[in-house]
């Protein structure tokens, strides 16, 4: 399997580059901004899938370019408005997307299982959600917080307090506390290496290199 890396020479790119050897998976192309010995500017030719871990605007140009040359795609980069995502959802018509804020198995049981204990809570207990990552993360707060936030508000009309922490060399971390007058409950996600979203993101594309056209997410792949 052939493979093309968005945003190679950052901390993720260099991640999953070392996570696609570790399964033998080719990276036939790597993409990035600032160009240097073997980093290309574009998708320049066909690859089973690409794998983005770069900035919106650089994620949806290489996008574009999967949907001429019809590759799947992996969609890692979080921090898209509304009128992006809308892009993302047009291009899924034509091509596999996989588009997650978070490749880790753990943080996709979270999705899940998490806006079930909210339900079954009720509004008796408060909930918030407290992400800290390392200094250098542009958005904030994480795509992950954002997801957790929106599905507990889908399975129970509120809206959970939300609150990011930028702090040192901090891989992610990700805390949903549900506090009522007696006891409190609290989940904790932590990522103590990138190599867990890299190798997520390595089975995303796997996947995606078989699938029909659409909008997918990990929990897709997990299942």
């Amino acid at each position: 399997m052939k493979i093309a890396i968005n945003g190679a020479c950052g901390r993720m790119g260099l991640a999953v580059e070392k996570a696609a050897a570790d399964a033998k998976v080719d990276v036939a192309v790597k993409i990035d901004v600032v160009k240097a010995d073997g980093i290309a500017r574009t998708l320049a030719k066909k690859v089973d899938a690409l794998i983005d871990f770069s900035t919106p605007e650089a994620a949806l140009e290489r996008l574009a370019e999967c949907v001429k040359t019809k590759t799947p795609a992996v969609i890692c980069t979080t921090g898209f408005s509304e009128a992006q995502k809308a892009e993302i959802t047009a291009a899924s018509k034509k091509i596999p997307v996989v588009y997650s804020s978070n490749m880790s198995v753990g943080v996709n049981l979270l999705f899940k299982r998490v806006p079930e204990i909210a339900r079954t809570l009720g509004a008796s207990y408060d909930i918030d959600i407290i992400e800290t990552h390392h200094r250098f993360k542009k958005d904030a707060p994480s795509g992950t917080a954002k997801t957790l936030a929106e599905r507990i508000e889908a399975a129970t009309g509120r809206k959970p307090n939300v609150h990011a922490v930028r702090s040192g060399d901090v891989v992610g971390e990700h805390r949903v506390i549900f506090g009522t007058l007696g006891d409190s409950i609290e989940i904790i996600h932590r990522a103590s290496t990138r190599d867990i979203f890299a190798k997520g993101a390595i089975e995303a594309a796997k996947w995606a290199k078989d699938a029909m056209p659409g909008l997918y997410t990990m929990m897709d792949v997990i299942q």
